[in-house]
């Protein structure tokens, strides 16, 4: 979901994390050929962020990676689409000034009850942070914009690309991956204060500078980037783009102060392919992509691997949310970009989650 051109490579911190079981083996579905439902088509729009509210509405979010963005945030509904809140909040364009309520750089949009939350990194074509990183939350039903949680200084640094985010209604938190400069930041919802953790940590640092495809390898070294909160066991999982591990921590220590405690809670979940996104469903199984194979994977909640797709409708799938028992994803192509994407399609398509 987001191709970080820093050409350097984070100095991993060699500290302790509790070990999980061994890597468990992967097991393809092959009862049927699986019935895949193209939900929407993008032509020369790079889409990346997709959810869907518990009522079955679609919105769907385009980074700045490049000029001609023609929105950074749309509702699909019938095949079309619509610009939310509204085009103003959707016309901005490289080299235009910045304005508190304008899009500048949005890479996630996450539908939680009646809000909607749409990440805006401020980090337009990769560059520096142009302004703060910060949250919008809209009303689903009024399109109002409720709140903007706008990070402070010690919760990102100039390279930051703040990534994803989930929402914890029970501690009253939000969590954020950052993978332009490895780390996790958390907003205390009742203080409106954000702090940082395991700020360049093994854990969230990257642990390669490419991925390899059939066709070549994709240079770029991404660092914590896949988030997904497990509210039946108070865990939240993470897992650096290029990197082949997967780590969680409990949510009640995400309030430690003490570094090093809080570093010593980190577990080692599993060792995995390379994924973007991720999400929980209901069951506990957690839905991941293989980047490299094409393929979306699943973890059940007893550590077994298996395959839900993989083939020519997976192409980078990017990004995961759940409504009426089906996976929506994203396909993004991020490693078959070029400079010029007009002729590209980008796709949004769903899935039946597998019955156990």
């Amino acid at each position: 979901m987001k191709p970080i051109p820093y050409l350097f490579l984070v100095a991993l911190l060699f500290v302790s994390c509790k070990q999980s079981t061994k890597e468990p083996k992967e097991i393809s579905v092959t009862t049927k050929a699986p019935e895949v439902t193209t939900v929407a088509s993008f032509s020369g729009q790079q889409v990346t962020g997709v959810t869907v509210t518990t009522t079955g509405r679609i919105f769907v979010n385009f980074p700045r990676w490049r000029k001609g963005v023609t929105n950074s945030v749309v509702e699909l509904s019938k095949g079309i689409e619509t610009p939310f809140p509204n085009k103003e909040w959707n016309s901005w364009e490289v080299g235009d000034k910045i304005e508190a309520q304008k899009f500048v750089g949005v890479q996630s949009v996450v539908a939680f009850e009646d809000k909607l939350y749409v990440l805006d990194t401020r980090s337009p074509l990769f560059q520096e942070v142009l302004d703060a990183p910060r949250v919008f939350v809209f009303n689903l039903i009024t399109k109002a914009l409720e709140h903007t949680y706008i990070l402070t200084e010690n919760a990102y640094h100039a390279n930051s690309y703040i990534n994803d985010l989930r929402v914890d209604k029970k501690n009253n938190k939000i969590y954020f991956t950052d993978s332009g400069n490895s780390g996790l930041v958390i907003l205390d919802l009742k203080t409106e204060t954000f702090h940082r953790v395991l700020d360049e940590h093994s854990s969230t640092a990257a642990e390669q500078g490419y991925l390899t495809f059939t066709d070549g390898k994709w240079m770029n070294t991404v660092h914590s980037d896949g988030i997904a909160l497990d509210t039946k066991n108070d865990k939240l999982y993470y897992h650096a783009l290029t990197g082949y591990s997967l780590y969680s921590i409990p949510t009640k220590l995400l309030v430690i102060e003490d570094e090093l405690d809080l570093e010593k809670a980190v577990t080692l979940e599993a060792k995995t392919s390379a994924p973007d996104g991720m999400i929980f469903d209901k069951n506990g199984n957690l839905y991941y992509a293989d980047l490299e194979n094409n393929k979306i994977m699943y973890r059940e909640p007893n550590g077994s691997v298996r395959i839900l797709l993989e083939g020519d409708k997976v192409r980078w799938a990017d990004t995961f949310s759940i409504y009426d028992n089906h996976l929506y994803y994203t396909n993004s192509r991020i490693n078959e970009v070029t400079a010029d994407i007009s002729e590209m399609e980008f796709t949004l398509h769903k899935i039946a989650l597998p019955i156990n």
